[in-house]
């Protein structure tokens, strides 16, 4: 079997509820000398699917395939330094390999960088930068992305702009999202905010569908 079908059999088999046979296909796929093998051996790990939690080992395997060249490997070996679990927080790390994957064409990259120029975790703050992140990661179709560029327009009164940008957010499945997106209008007074609110909290409501 080669790499790409060991990849494909264990996304199938770990929607399937089969974690432990899915990480068999992972291993296959790392052996094969594909870096998103390894890659998902650290999601294995980090996730605890069909062995026992371990954030200390996802990063190692995280680190073996960012070597790689791997783009998803780089943003969850980021997201672990940020939060400082199995590897020291270090949030200059994880802007560096944030940045590293959003040059290997991870746009959920550009969005997180957005996230670290707006709040300052990893420096000074910078409103414009992190407008141009959240504008460039929205534009290519990360949800997250058009959620935080949708607030940042409502901010500044471009309401109409914010409202288109917030209905392609709505229309993703991604988890979170919805909820995200329902505690941030909470408080919204505006007609057209509360019914996004609203269904927002619905569609977060809703059982989880698995990702295809």
């Amino acid at each position: 079997m080669s790499a790409g079908a060991a990849l494909a059999t264990g996304q199938l088999l770990l929607e399937a509820g089969e974690a432990g046979q899915a990480l068999e296909s992972f291993r296959m796929a790392a052996r094969a000398g594909d870096p998103r093998g390894l890659t998902m051996l650290g999601r294995a790990a980090e996730r605890g699917w069909g062995i026992a939690s371990d954030a200390g080992q996802a990063a190692g395997w995280y680190r073996r395939a960012a070597a790689a060249g791997e783009p998803w490997a780089m943003f969850n070996l980021a997201d672990l330094h940020l939060r400082g679990e199995g590897v020291p927080r270090d949030p200059a790390e994880a802007l560096r390999l944030y940045a590293d994957a959003a040059r290997g064409g991870l746009l959920q990259a550009l969005n997180m960088l957005g996230m670290l120029a707006e709040t300052g975790a990893a420096g000074p703050s910078d409103a414009g930068a992190a407008m141009a992140y959240y504008t460039a990661s929205a534009e290519r179709g990360d949800c997250w992305g058009q959620f935080n560029l949708a607030r940042h327009l409502l901010a500044d009164g471009k309401f109409a702009e914010a409202l288109a940008w917030l209905d392609r957010a709505l229309a993703s499945h991604v988890p979170g999202l919805h909820a995200a997106v329902a505690e941030a209008l909470t408080e919204a007074q505006h007609p057209d905010l509360r019914r996004r609110a609203a269904h927002a909290a619905a569609l977060a409501a809703m059982p989880a569908v698995a990702a295809g």
